[in-house]
């Protein structure tokens, strides 16, 4: 796995936050539309204090059957994998940011497909995980690469908004506020917060209501 790649803007406790050009890896099919938040992260997760396990409950109750095995779902067979090949309206339902925090502890840092619901795309934009929304046959076809050629290489470019694969080209749309946010590096908002921190004390100071 490749991962993303992009120039690193330190934040101001030195931190990297990566302007996000493209994402170089494998892929991982999840076939089916309207996938929503409830089957990505079951809603008993959420009760979690934290995101750190988020990745083990990410499509937590169809990978397994009911004796709670393992069963032959992509996202047990295709472990490694950082690119996520889907249909229509992908993260629909709830608004529920520990679904795109599960995939992306998953290991998901770029998602392809059909259409995605709004929220869903904005929260993923807030991580990083860039999506590129695709023809349902562009769509199609990347799953059944993916599933013939599981180890085969997959990029995503941010900047020409395509995938490429196999010596294919497909391109797509990702939405323009995720595309300026990952390209110049912006996505994080709380490490943007710090790296504006003087900057706001030094308006903080000059407002004379917060005189002490």
């Amino acid at each position: 796995m490749s991962g993303p790649a992009g120039d690193d803007a330190p934040d101001a406790e030195g931190a990297a936050v990566p302007a996000i050009r493209r994402v170089a890896g494998t892929g991982v099919p999840v076939r089916g539309d309207d996938i929503d938040t409830d089957q990505i992260l079951p809603a008993r997760f959420l009760k979690a204090v934290t995101f750190d396990d988020m990745g083990e409950y990410a499509f937590y109750d169809q990978r397994r059957d009911d004796d709670g095995s393992l069963n032959d779902h992509p996202l047990n067979e295709y472990t490694g994998a950082n690119v996520l090949a889907v249909n229509e309206n992908f993260g629909c339902g709830s608004s529920r940011e520990h679904a795109p925090q599960g995939l992306m502890r998953w290991g998901v840092e770029a998602i392809v497909g059909e259409s995605f619901a709004e929220i869903f795309q904005d929260n993923c934009k807030s991580l990083g995980i860039a999506t590129l929304a695709v023809d349902h046959e562009d769509a199609v076809a990347l799953q059944d690469f993916i599933e013939a050629n599981p180890e085969a290489g997959i990029e995503v470019d941010v900047r020409a908004e395509t995938v490429r694969y196999d010596g294919t080209t497909v391109e797509g749309e990702v939405p323009d506020a995720m595309r300026e946010a990952l390209l110049e590096g912006i996505w994080d908002t709380t490490a943007v917060m710090r790296t504006n921190l003087d900057r706001a004390k030094a308006v903080h100071d000059d407002l004379p209501y917060t005189d002490d």
